[in-house]
């Protein structure tokens, strides 16, 4: 059973560089049509799909955080991460990473690691 499991710091300063992992256990992340994605969800707010890559490291972005963000795989680590520019407080929180089918999705029909909470604040 494929799992994923994200890393990084909980607390991150303004300006800095916010940079993620999402661990793949249980399966090959080149295995299979997938889109490897990240979503989160900010206090009080839904679920925003941040971006995606594909088995043939095919990037997608939403446009509200593009040109801010990158996201990219260690096949060899069986991980791919993300990394987020220049973060302010509106970039504080739940992170998520997610393996689906669909590229644009924000819907819990893959699978999903547990999410880690990020707060951006000096």
């Amino acid at each position: 059973q494929v799992q994923l499991v994200e890393s990084g710091p909980g607390l991150v300063k303004p300006s800095q560089t916010l940079s993620l992992t999402c661990t793949v256990s249980g399966g090959s992340i080149t295995a299979g049509n997938y889109n490897w994605i990240w979503i989160r969800q900010p206090p009080g707010k839904g679920l925003e799909w941040m971006g995606a890559i594909n088995n043939n490291d095919n990037t997608y972005y939403n446009p509200s955080v593009k040109g801010r963000t990158s996201i990219s795989r260690d096949t060899s680590k069986n991980q791919f991460t993300l990394q987020l520019e220049s973060v302010s407080p509106e970039d504080t929180a739940v992170y998520f990473c997610a393996r689906s089918r669909m590229i644009v999705t924000t819907q819990r029909d893959g699978v999903w690691g547990q999410g880690i909470q990020v707060t951006v604040s000096s």
